[in-house]
């Protein structure tokens, strides 16, 4: 258990629902959940095969075939990639995908670069099962890509891993078709596996999401992982899959059955009606995510000693905060002790986060408003003062 890890957003949100027992009012922005409802008609699929259906029972531990039979026609339109039913594996939540890929493939000693600043479950996972998490640093100046450069030299005859994510948590970074060529080229030279997190695909604003199973030599070595949660508001459903490798699927399946059992059975079929129904309330979301993005981009830019790049994909903006002179960690308290603005230090999620914050923008508009003054008033007084408020100051 100490080489396990955790997700700070979920500890930044109870200190925030602590601050707001006191009688304070927060602005949340530091959970990666759309502010909206799932759309109804996927909830109505789900209640109708609850109680009209008796889809209360257990399935197949990969999921239902009509839903598999869905995802491999949804990722052909998606993604590009071609698959069959037997390939794809349901699990409850994403996450699953990132802990079965890891103990099945990640012996004791062996590598895994990932992406740093990064989904932190990425560093605890390789570590929990006894592998060496590699970080390839994201650099502002880069904007936030993975340097392929850099990957090719972290590149050891222990690497059996490589994952990468894009559109990118926590920075709304894009890997460009170039970047994921040579990545591509780079697991094929040294016999690599790939787990590419695609949970934000539907979410990516500039160009479209190229997927590296799509690449020549790739199909065969990578695990490419998708769900329900961001582009469909379903997070609380806990619907995520995997699209596996034929000589993996067997691995997967028992890991499975001796973890989970199977997939929540009336949620597969809501998961199988947000795949071939209306795509109307999806669309609307990342429509309002992308004028949200430019509120949050152009009021971020307006505060003295503030940077931001423009994010092209997911919901959160990573602005730089080093000016203050202070850590990432300690900005973040002051801002949800002093001004009631809930935001995530960039360390949560990995040591070259230091020097910048995220903020997730999936909030209403007049909320993102209203926190942009906030935090500017608040980070004007931490210039003037030089005092930090904490937890334990009294304000």
């Amino acid at each position: 258990m100490e080489r396990i890890g955790t997700e700070t957003a979920f500890e930044a949100a109870a200190r925030a629902r602590a601050l707001e027992a006191t009688g304070r009012e927060v602005i949340h922005l530091e959970i990666g959940e759309p502010d909206f409802d799932t759309p109804r008609n996927v909830s109505e699929a789900a209640a109708s095969a609850l109680l009209d259906e008796g889809a209360t029972h257990y399935t197949a531990a990969t999921g239902i075939a009509p839903l598999r039979d869905a995802i491999v026609a949804d990722v052909r339109r998606w993604k590009g990639i071609e698959t069959n039913p037997d390939q794809v594996v349901v699990t409850p939540g994403a996450k699953p995908i990132m802990f079965y890929t890891m103990l099945a493939l990640i012996e004791e000693g062996d590598e895994v670069i990932y992406p740093n600043p990064g989904f932190p479950i990425y560093e605890s996972m390789a570590r929990y099962v006894g592998g060496t998490p590699v970080a390839a640093a994201l650099r502002e100046e880069n904007e936030f890509r993975m340097d392929v450069d850099e990957v090719a030299s972290l590149i050891t005859p222990r690497t059996k891993l490589l994952v990468f994510n894009t559109p990118h948590n926590p920075t709304g970074s894009i890997l460009t078709d170039a970047d994921i060529r040579r990545l591509a080229e780079l697991a094929v030279e040294h016999d690599l596996v790939v787990l590419a997190d695609e949970i934000y695909g539907r979410l990516q604003y500039t160009g479209e999401l190229l997927s590296i199973a799509t690449l020549p030599g790739m199909a065969d070595r990578t695990i490419t992982l998708d769900g329900f949660s961001k582009t469909f508001a379903m997070t609380g459903w806990r619907l995520g899959y995997g699209v596996i490798p034929e000589w993996l699927v067997p691995s997967f399946s028992r890991l499975v059955i001796n973890s989970v059992s199977c997939t929540n059975a009336f949620a597969q079929f809501g998961a199988i009606e947000a795949l071939t129904g209306p795509q109307d309330a999806a669309d609307a979301m990342r429509t309002e995510f992308i004028a949200r993005r430019q509120l949050m981009v152009d009021g971020l830019n307006a505060i003295p000693g503030v940077t931001c790049v423009m994010p092209h994909g997911a919901f959160y903006t990573f602005p730089n905060m080093g000016s203050f002179g202070r850590t990432s960690a300690e900005i973040a308290d002051h801002l949800l002790y002093d001004a009631g603005v809930c935001v995530l230090a960039g360390t949560a999620f990995g040591k070259h986060g230091e020097g910048h914050l995220r903020f997730s923008y999936a909030n209403s508009r007049e909320n993102l408003a209203l926190a942009l003054e906030k935090v500017a008033d608040s980070l004007a007084k931490l210039e003037r003062t030089g005092e930090l408020v904490t937890a334990g100051s009294g304000s």
